[in-house]
């Protein structure tokens, strides 16, 4: 396989030295959603921000899983405390919360269609891949890769109508157009300052809930180059909340509520701090800055 890529990514290479010129992945998406601005979250992963190696960064948690495995096993229950859930009711403005938004991954960026077709995405190829890519086969990141392809080859749950893992800009676009069309609006959580810290929020006036129940999530997940784990999920909305932070700090948060949770482990962490039962009330939660959801127009 490495001598098939070496031609690719010499191409690649080149490819970058042109940096200014609009590369394939904005072409396709111009021309298949010509009339959709495209969100922070899918620009900076189109031009390489380093030289060298694919950079792989082990999140603090596994944000995608975590929320697609709502029947967690006893050992899944201990969740991150990052990751803040409260009621529909409380989406409005005046609304305080402690939030800490992160990024699950770094350096990762998106390779092109062609580079990234020919990249197999297998338990069965992984040892190749990770000889590729120069990651060592015992470290904590081809562990965090080993999980990727893991959740990537796993079939779609209950509570999903159709998953696919995009391993480039062009396969996300065709599977989200699949799914919800070509009017759609693509949102991600968007922050003025580069870092912030666990802090209080408050909600300002503004939240604006996208589109209906259709929508697809997609979460960047863990990986040598940027793979984001999209689905198609039954009785979710979205909103577009505006905050500002203790510090000043001004984001547009993307939040995903849920409307049915009756299917949901009993013992969730959602359930266990907002005091409320599967299945009773809508549960929301705010997206990554680097996980973006999609809603019909």
């Amino acid at each position: 396989m490495g001598s098939r890529l070496l031609p690719i990514f010499a191409i690649l290479l080149i490819a970058v030295v042109v940096s200014h010129a609009a590369l394939p992945s904005e072409v396709y998406w111009d021309k298949v959603l010509p009339n959709t601005p495209m969100p922070k979250a899918v620009r900076e992963l189109l031009r390489p921000g380093h030289k060298g190696k694919p950079v792989v960064v082990i999140a603090d948690y596994d944000f995608a899983n975590y929320l697609q495995n709502y029947a967690a096993s006893e050992d899944q229950l201990h969740a991150d405390p990052n990751v803040p859930f409260f009621l529909e009711k409380d989406l409005k403005s005046g609304t305080k919360m402690n939030v800490h938004f992160t990024r699950t991954t770094n350096g990762a960026r998106f390779l092109p269609r062609k580079v990234a077709e020919a990249i197999p995405l297998s338990s069965n190829k992984f040892p190749e891949v990770l000889k590729q890519f120069s990651v060592e086969p015992q470290s904590m990141e081809a562990e965090a890769m080993k999980q990727t392809v893991k959740e990537c080859e796993k079939p779609a749950s209950q509570e999903e109508e159709e998953k696919s893992c995009a391993t480039s800009l062009e396969s996300m676009v065709d599977f989200i157009t699949s799914n919800l069309g070509k009017h759609v609006q693509p949102m991600s959580t968007e922050i003025d300052k580069q870092e912030t810290p666990k802090q209080k929020y408050i909600i300002a006036p503004g939240v604006k809930k996208m589109g209906g129940e259709n929508s697809v999530v997609c979460h960047k997940q863990t990986y040598a180059y940027a793979v984001f784990y999209c689905h198609k999920t039954k009785s979710t909305e979205a909103y577009k909340v505006p905050l500002v932070g203790a510090d000043g700090t001004k984001a547009t948060a993307v939040a995903v509520c849920h409307t049915d949770t009756s299917k949901w482990n009993p013992k969730h962490l959602a359930f266990q701090v907002l005091k409320v039962k599967p299945g009773t009330v809508p549960i929301c939660h705010f997206l990554p800055e680097d996980h973006i959801v999609w809603t019909s127009n």
